[in-house]
């Protein structure tokens, strides 16, 4: 009997190696199934996001069609904000939290890095991204996403559409009759990205304070989400939106929102990463490495660029949405933001406050 039973757990054994063996990408080594077998005992993978549920299927779908037998919880229906205060609240409790943390403000995971969150894990997919979009086997940059303007095609006359920032200034400035109370953007006392992109523009150079009185001049409204910004330009209630997160803008203009113009400007064009890392604290850390894999991956990235469309950052991926597209449109302006604990920096309490406090100064003193 005890002879059966050691034959049934080693034929039970065998089959479970095969299985992983089976799930090993080509190009990985072969240790990597040990990866797959540890992450099936764990049973799960958290993961915390901006992307929403909804917009998200198409990659749980996929995970789960790889590894069916790894539930993913995954959880997107809050902001940037709120997952890292979430994620660090529930480590100071000593509650289990997000085993991947995945989110387009930049700053914010980078500081959650520098702070020594995240794990080190040498990604086997980690040589195919662009030196700028990863950091020290800790942190990958997941798409590339144009910061843009967008604007009403039927208010706005072809002539006048700024295709740079001088540009910009100049249309506000000498039409501030057609224009004011007209123009959107994001808060940046509000909106973590809108204030990582400020940031990115006065690293940038010196046509800042010329456009922030013209957009001060203009009256310019700050506030609300991507979403709501594009359909107002869209309607007509705005005119023109700066500093927009050009993968829904490009998209929607195509699909649902006939009026939107877009520009990619010329004179730079700010790129965005949707930043992924895995936790230090991780409850399912090997399923976390699964999913980091595969969403960096040329089948992950396929459905980035295809079924979510936000721009793969792979060059080796046939999508709708790619980065190697979309560097054809941009050419020399594009300006990614890198990978970088760096970018984190301007997260200080003390540094913030005082640029916020700079910032809507020299809107408010422009409009009066």
């Amino acid at each position: 009997m005890k002879l059966l039973h050691s034959i049934a757990t080693a034929i039970t054994l065998a089959a479970c190696a095969i299985g992983a063996f089976a799930q090993v990408p080509a190009g990985y080594p072969a240790s990597y199934a040990k990866v797959v077998e540890a992450a099936r005992k764990e049973g799960k993978v958290v993961v915390y996001s901006v992307l929403g549920n909804k917009a998200a299927t198409p990659l749980v779908e996929g995970f789960r069609a790889l590894y069916p037998s790894i539930e993913v919880e995954y959880d997107g229906n809050s902001g940037s904000n709120e997952i890292t205060e979430r994620f660090l609240g529930e480590l100071k409790l000593g509650k289990p939290s997000a085993d991947v943390m995945w989110s387009s403000a930049m700053d914010l995971q980078m500081m959650l890095v520098r702070d020594g969150h995240a794990a080190s894990y040498a990604s086997p997919e980690a040589s195919h991204l662009p030196a700028w979009a990863r950091w020290r086997d800790q942190a990958w940059g997941t798409t590339f996403e144009p910061v843009v303007f967008v604007y009403n095609k039927t208010q706005v006359a072809e002539d006048e559409v700024p295709r740079d920032r001088a540009a910009l200034a100049k249309l506000l400035t000498e039409r501030a009759d057609k224009f004011a109370g007209k123009v959107a953007m994001f808060d940046i006392a509000k909106a973590g990205v809108g204030y990582l992109f400020a940031v990115q523009d006065e690293a940038q150079g010196q046509r800042l304070p010329a456009l922030l009185q013209a957009l001060g001049r203009a009256r310019v409204q700050e506030g609300g989400g991507t979403g709501e910004m594009l359909s107002k330009v869209n309607s007509g209630e705005y005119l023109l939106g700066y500093n927009i997160m050009g993968a829904y803008a490009l998209v929607r203009s195509k699909k649902e929102l006939p009026s939107l113009g877009v520009v990619l400007p010329r004179d730079y064009t700010l790129v965005l990463s949707r930043v992924m890392f895995i936790s230090k604290h991780a409850k399912h850390p090997n399923a976390a490495k699964l999913w980091a894999d595969y969403l960096l991956s040329q089948r992950g990235q396929k459905i980035i660029g295809d079924a979510i469309e936000l721009f793969a950052v792979r060059n080796d991926v046939d999508a709708e949405y790619t980065a190697a597209k979309l560097r054809e449109r941009i050419g020399s302006a594009a300006r990614p933001i890198p990978i970088d604990p760096k970018i984190a920096a301007a997260l200080d309490e003390k540094q913030q406050r005082a640029f916020i406090a700079n910032w809507k100064g020299a809107l408010a003193e422009a409009g009066r």
